[in-house]
């Protein structure tokens, strides 16, 4: 039942929303893996990430490929905990480590182990609209973990001004995703990370998008 509200949900509304009112430019789309396990890293600049995402993959496919998502706003409220826990099938995680006993990458470690495709935002928040800000190295400690999972860097641009931190209104804007060559764990978490960045700097000029901080 959930799997077919999750395909009814995405194939009604939020393939239109981001085909017709964003005008999604999708490039290299051959990279973005369709059987896990993967990691699929992205940049985050709006509520409209996680879906715009989510929906690059075939509808069929969608039950396999869980966003990670901040337990904080995501789980504030039972309606929306619901909504975001079967339809979305997001992997929640507590920003603030209030309890330091619990292992913050253990969802995502067992959802790899089922063969499921885990969805991350490094940057573990929303920046300012259209502007990368520092990633945090969980993609790498992940990969460390699972050394023969593809990590898949993702960059997107516009949905910043689409939908940016703190607004409520979407603005018609046109979105381009850019999908890396799939990354492995470098031996070292700063190597991990550092060849992640890279990747993602060249999709960013790729894109003719100059937003490093």
């Amino acid at each position: 039942m959930m799997r077919f509200l999750q395909i009814l949900f995405f194939g009604l509304i939020v393939r239109p929303l981001t085909m017709i009112v964003l005008g999604l430019n999708i490039h290299n789309k051959e990279r973005l893996p369709l059987q896990g396990p993967a990691i699929v890293a992205a940049n985050h600049n709006s509520h409209l990430d996680a879906l715009t995402l989510l929906s690059l993959w075939p509808v069929a496919k969608l039950h396999q490929v869980r966003p990670v998502a901040a337990a904080d706003y995501f789980l504030s409220n039972v309606w929306l905990a619901w909504f975001t826990q079967n339809i979305l099938r997001i992997i929640p995680i507590d920003r603030e480590r209030k309890d330091r006993s619990i292992d913050p990458l253990a969802q995502m470690s067992e959802a790899l182990d089922r063969g499921q495709i885990v969805v991350i935002f490094p940057e573990g928040s929303r920046g300012a609209p259209e502007q990368l800000s520092e990633f945090k190295s969980g993609i790498s400690r992940l990969a460390q973990r699972h050394p023969a999972v593809p990590i898949v860097p993702v960059f997107t641009h516009g949905l910043g001004k689409s939908l940016p931190k703190g607004d409520f209104l979407l603005v018609p804007f046109f979105v381009d995703v850019a999908i890396g060559q799939p990354l492995h764990w470098q031996d070292s978490v700063e190597a991990t990370m550092q060849a992640y960045v890279d990747t993602m700097k060249e999709l960013a000029e790729g894109l003719k998008s100059p937003t490093w901080e």
